[in-house]
């Protein structure tokens, strides 16, 4: 499994120490959002591995918890698609040793594209390795490009490498888009571009236990923080106790009783 690795602060490393163990340190690094862990990300993660390879150091994530907007725009926030468990899981598929997780704050947004830089990729990672997308950016209010990136790891000696990116249909496969299909209730293009089937968690709240007399249990979930997809009803799977159980899954309000109650997630387990 992907191991999660938290960085409270970019800053804290030193000159002569960081706060991260040696084991983390001296490979490959990919820098995203990495929402959803699409097919683009896959070919941008898979590059990462391959260098990590060639360098003999170990192939990292980082991302930004919350998401930069929700500090900075709060209002145009999106929902996100996974959780950072989810994403670290997918990951581990594509030969991912680290995600480290930075705590996205005022303090991290303000720093310039070269102290951003410095903090992270230099001083607490120490890369040897850098893999982005053509149009990444970083820093304060998005100051660094690929460009910048790639001069800042020449000064260094830091391999760097920019990674191409897959489309679909023509276009750029995109966090957005998925949310968008999900939003529409397309589940099976959302699917194909995550190379996955969309997953949502929550707590299973006590019902009334009436789904049992129709011969399906059924569980309703609460506290669901993932995109859940459009009104109606998709066939599934349900996990619970590791166990796998085919499901029909009913988004909106409840159909089975018609009590008139907005139950966001009702599964109805089939077998």
């Amino acid at each position: 499994m992907t191991e999660i690795v938290s960085l409270p602060d970019v800053t804290a490393a030193m000159p002569d120490r960081a706060p991260l163990g040696p084991e983390i340190q001296g490979g490959a690094l990919s820098i995203g959002n990495f929402d959803g862990v699409h097919l683009g990300h896959a070919s941008l993660l898979g590059q990462t591995r391959r260098l990590a390879d060639q360098i003999g150091g170990p192939a990292i994530a980082c991302l930004f918890d919350p998401h930069p907007i929700a500090i900075l725009r709060p209002e145009l926030a999106p929902k996100r698609l996974t959780s950072v468990v989810e994403r670290a899981r997918r990951m581990d598929a594509m030969g991912i040793d680290y995600l480290v997780v930075c705590q996205t704050s005022p303090e991290l947004l303000n720093l310039t594209a070269e102290q951003f830089f410095d903090g992270l990729v230099c001083r607490n990672l120490r890369c040897r390795g850098l893999v982005e997308g053509a149009n990444f950016c970083f820093g304060k209010d998005r100051g660094g490009d690929v460009d910048l990136l790639s001069k800042l790891c020449r000064r260094q000696q830091i391999q760097f490498r920019i990674a191409e990116m897959q489309s679909s249909d023509g276009e750029m496969i995109s966090s957005t888009r998925i949310r968008d299909f999900l939003a529409g209730g397309d589940v099976r293009s959302a699917a194909q571009m995550m190379a996955t089937a969309h997953c949502i968690t929550g707590i299973v709240a006590h019902g009334d236990g009436r789904g049992r007399t129709i011969g399906f249990p059924t569980a309703n979930l609460e506290n669901v923080d993932v995109v859940i997809p459009a009104p109606g009803v998709y066939a599934g799977t349900a996990s619970a106790d590791g166990i796998e159980h085919r499901a029909a899954i009913h988004i909106g309000e409840s159909p089975t009783f018609g009590s008139g109650e907005a139950t966001k997630v009702e599964i109805h387990l089939i077998g």
